[in-house]
């Protein structure tokens, strides 16, 4: 085991302690205590427990709020949100969608569930997403047809949307990339999987939350979100036409009826169920709390690390608030054996760390997907070094709660 991996369990154990024997501090674990068994027991009570039920609009009315979005609805998971967000934007099989490499394979999926193709393009450093210059550079490669369809000249698939990832919970450069998108003509489209709780300062100087810049988005309730539903998902927009469309197209596009089954569309059954969006509720109570531990937890992180040569911890990028969904730090020499060898130690010392996902570029059923690097030039450079040196550590919210974290805070 190399010096610095060791370095790395000796400075997460003067933070969060030693783990106790066969209680190995794991990534990212959800809070589930007497709240939430209350809700789930209202719910239980109530008998129903599937996909119509108070607590639904309840859910979707509070996270329109905390997101400052005109709709909120909710689905089974993120990756059927994403895809129908795409639908929404006018994605359409035989279309291409561009996707930062460096994200979860749902990205990547969401987009072949709706019939395209994904189109893989770099990230940037700083905030590890979709990188604007990248996705300028890879447009101004597309041919514009003569009715302003934007094709990839290689493929002859249209360009139709544009789906950047906040990665981490830490936004993107996502005023550029949608300037860019408007530029090109094309539908943003944007990823907020990770990031419910995360803002960006506008140019103007408001605070918008990540998912509100495109025309569709999707945020993900898995369980090892920030806050959880056990799975579960929201499509959000403040498109007036879009929004209860997604509704009804997640909703088997049924007609309102007191007892009459008449449906006018071929749609999906992606409700999330009323027991979900309980639990989802009692979450959204701690919600507040949740995001303040993670800062803490993360300001902690950093001021362990801020010393130790060859590392360095990912903060918020510059004019962003982060949720720190996941906390993170970086090698600055990215390699992938320095990088195994840093998980290996904290494995063995019992800290749950993990690696970034494989780039998807590189997934076996993507291999043949366009990519930046083909004939049409550009690269995946930093999305290659960010997998060869980001290392995910625990962040789960009570942490922030032991004597470690509250001694580096003091």
């Amino acid at each position: 085991m190399s010096a610095l991996a060791n370095e790395v369990v000796e400075r997460l154990k003067s933070v969060l302690g030693e783990p106790q024997p066969g209680k190995p501090y794991g990534l990212h674990e959800p809070e589930i205590d007497e709240l939430e068994k209350k809700y789930l027991n209202d719910c239980l009570d109530s008998t129903f427990v599937s996909s119509v039920g108070a607590f639904i609009p309840q859910f979707e009315q509070r996270v329109a709020e905390i997101t400052g979005a005109k709709y909120a609805v909710a689905v089974s998971n993120g990756t059927v949100g994403l895809q129908v967000a795409l639908y929404l934007a006018g994605v359409r099989p035989g279309d291409e969608v561009i996707v930062p490499t460096l994200s979860f394979v749902a990205t990547a999926n969401a987009v072949s569930h709706a019939g395209a193709t994904p189109h893989f393009i770099d990230s940037e450093l700083t905030t590890m997403g979709m990188c604007p210059e990248a996705l300028r550079e890879r447009l101004s490669r597309m041919r514009r047809e003569p009715d302003g369809t934007l094709v990839n000249p290689l493929t002859g698939r249209r360009i139709a949307a544009i789906s950047p990832m906040h990665t981490l919970g830490h936004p993107v450069q996502i005023e550029a990339i949608a300037d860019i998108a408007a530029e090109y003509g094309v539908p943003l489209v944007e990823d907020a999987a990770e990031s419910l709780g995360s803002f960006v300062t506008t140019r103007d100087g408001k605070l918008k939350h990540t998912g509100t810049f495109g025309i569709t988005s999707m945020i993900s309730f898995n369980g090892n979100k920030t806050i959880t539903t056990g799975g579960g998902g929201v499509i959000v927009t403040d498109d007036d036409v879009l929004g209860p469309l997604a509704k009804h197209l997640t909703t088997t596009a049924k007609l309102p009826h007191k007892w009459e089954f008449e449906h006018d569309e071929v749609a999906w059954n992606y409700r999330m169920p009323n027991l979900n969006a309980a639990l989802g509720m009692a979450q959204l109570e701690k919600f507040d709390r949740f995001l303040s531990q993670k800062r803490k937890l993360a300001v902690a992180y950093g001021a362990a690390f801020a010393d130790l040569d060859g590392v360095r911890f990912a903060f918020e990028p510059e004019g962003t608030t982060s949720n720190y969904w996941l906390c993170a730090i970086q090698l600055d020499e990215p390699s992938l054996e320095s990088r195994d060898s840093v998980l290996q130690a904290c494995h063995d010392a019992g800290f749950l760390a993990r690696p970034m996902w494989n780039l998807l570029h590189k997934q076996r059923m993507y291999t043949s997907a366009p990519a930046a690097g083909d004939e049409l030039g550009g690269s995946l450079e930093n999305a290659i070094a960010l997998h060869a040196s980001l290392i995910c550590i625990p962040s789960t919210p009570r942490l922030a709660e032991l004597p470690g974290v509250i001694a580096r805070l003091a």
